[in-house]
């Protein structure tokens, strides 16, 4: 599989202007021959967006912006990122691999930061899962931003049979390393190669760059194979859009060395939440007493998982 990974900067709430930025790199990564092209975060709408968040926000199931982008993955696989509303007019942070002219996965963002410049919880609803799904080039999970920061979402994306992770940012530009490179693309690449070794999969980040409001965004997008070797990284700071190959070899290299998925117990780690969270108790209605029952129950029950 060969990949593009679009380092873009955004127009703040100009769904027509970022539209014809997708459409001209698409078409670069088309001539390109590659079979797939990944944007960063809210790619189509700018990030800082506070009030203009339902102006920009689409119906991906009839939005024409995303009817346009089904007729272009007829060529190219593509991932990018907006403002969904739903049926209920709820609004989410939300990324959609679009491939053959359909919506193989929408991915709500999970975690919302609420700390230091971010206030995503103010406009955003919150997603509530973490799915692996297929495409023509394998099996894919995506998370956004914050999600990657949670040891949880890659492996649970990773137990679900995901071999490449694509990870779409807004990722602002913060401190300098050792006087050479920013620290926020440090910290960055340190988390996305210790992810790709843990879970023995490959880490597709896509940052943007631009600025707004004041904000600097870093770019620094890069690619990481399953044994934690970088296979390309572009500059910090500007646009550009950079090329991968990414072969099935290192997938079949890493998870013989190292077969850390193989030998993972999820049983004992639902065992373990259930213990920690108290859903693996049942309170015994008329005595009071407190009996241990087995781990699915609580969360059926609960509806947390089914």
């Amino acid at each position: 599989m060969r990949v593009a990974l679009a380092q873009v900067a955004p127009l703040l709430g100009n769904v027509a202007g970022n539209l014809q930025m997708h459409r001209k790199a698409i078409q670069a990564a088309i001539r390109a021959r590659v079979d797939l092209v990944v944007f960063p975060e809210l790619s189509l709408t700018g990030y800082l967006l506070q009030d203009l968040v339902p102006e920009v926000a689409l119906r991906h199931e009839s939005a024409p912006e995303i009817r346009e982008l089904l007729k272009l993955s007829r060529r190219i696989a593509i991932a990018l990122g907006l403002v969904e509303e739903s049926e209920d007019h709820r609004y989410y942070n939300t990324a959609l691999f679009l491939a053959n002219g359909r919506i193989l996965h929408r991915h709500r963002k999970v975690y919302l930061p609420t700390y230091g410049m971010f206030d995503e919880a103010r406009e955003f609803a919150a997603g509530d899962g973490f799915a692996a799904f297929s495409t023509p080039f394998g099996r894919f999970g995506i998370l956004i931003c914050e999600d990657a920061w949670h040891p949880s979402s890659a492996y649970l994306l990773a137990r679900d049979g995901a071999d490449y992770l694509v990870v779409l940012s807004s990722g602002p530009s913060r401190g300098v390393e050792s006087g050479k490179e920013l620290s926020s693309i440090v910290s960055w690449l340190d988390l996305c190669r210790v992810t790709a070794k843990f879970q023995t999969v490959y880490v597709i980040y896509v940052n943007r760059v631009g600025v707004e409001d004041g904000m600097h965004f870093s770019g620094g997008s890069f690619v990481v194979d399953p044994l934690g070797e970088v296979r390309g990284r572009a500059p910090a700071l500007a646009e550009t859009m950079l090329l991968a190959t990414l072969p099935r070899a290192p997938l079949r290299r890493a998870r013989t060395l190292y077969p850390l998925m193989r030998d993972e117990r999820p049983e004992v780690v639902l065992k373990e939440l259930c213990r920690i969270t108290g859903w693996g108790q049942a309170v015994e209605a008329r005595s009071g007493d407190a009996r241990p029952v087995s781990p699915r129950r609580p969360f059926l029950a609960r509806g947390r998982l089914g």
